[in-house]
């Protein structure tokens, strides 16, 4: 099926873009910020994923592609990049506009950080010599401190919402690394990572998704900043 990554791109952003509009959300309201914060997203990610591409730490299986490349990556790939955190991010921002109360306590807040932020450390020293797991933990880990050190109350709330987020993020991912299809449409180089899958799921791709959604926030955060000043 020559259509299913980009099928599942437009899946995961059809119903978020619905109720963009939906008079209780308004998250277009929001859509600048955002946007922002993707594309400086991007700028991060894009080159990360072109070069390990390149290399051979993950791939595409042109199965389930389109076959139109940019820069070495199918364009379903920088869909991804625009329709998940925009996915993410609106659910992110509804369950925080519903519940505005819903957030941890400080003190939880930082026992979480520096249980994971720890975990991070670990796992680096342990596995330097895959990339994938390397260049991840420690991209996230150095995201953590900045955030955590300068706009602490992202974590509180993120830390919460991040867990339903990874509800649709089982099923999509799922699919992409094989899951309920004969091979999978992203498929990953073992020897670079630290061979733990959740299903067909690698284990670093939660926290690839947790760094990647907490740059738009933390971008998003940052632009409002500047805008109120």
């Amino acid at each position: 099926m020559n259509f299913l990554y980009l099928l599942l791109n437009i899946g995961s952003l059809s119903l978020p873009l619905l109720f963009t509009f939906h008079p209780r959300i308004k998250f277009y309201k929001v859509w600048r910020p955002f946007f922002i914060g993707t594309f400086i997203m991007m700028l991060l990610f894009i080159p990360w994923d072109i070069i390990f591409t390149i290399n051979g730490i993950w791939g595409f299986n042109e199965n389930y592609l389109t076959e139109l490349y940019f820069l070495n990556l199918p364009i379903e790939e920088w869909l991804f990049f625009l329709c998940i955190p925009y996915a993410c991010v609106f659910t992110h921002y509804t369950i925080s506009k519903s519940f505005p109360n819903l957030k941890l306590s400080k003190r939880l807040t930082d026992i979480i950080f520096y249980l994971i932020l720890g975990f991070l450390i670990y796992s680096i020293v342990i596995h330097y010599d895959k990339w994938y797991t390397l260049v991840n933990f420690l991209y996230l880990a150095i995201l953590l401190i900045l955030v955590h050190t300068t706009h602490h109350h992202i974590l509180s709330k993120f830390f919460i919402t991040f867990l339903i987020i990874l509800i649709p993020f089982f099923i999509v991912n799922g699919i992409l690394t094989g899951s309920f299809i004969e091979s999978p449409i992203v498929w990953y180089n073992n020897d670079e990572n630290m061979g733990i899958r959740i299903g067909t799921i690698p284990f670093e791709d939660i926290f690839y998704a947790f760094g990647m959604l907490l740059t738009v926030l933390f971008t998003m955060k940052l632009t409002n900043t500047s805008q109120s000043k």
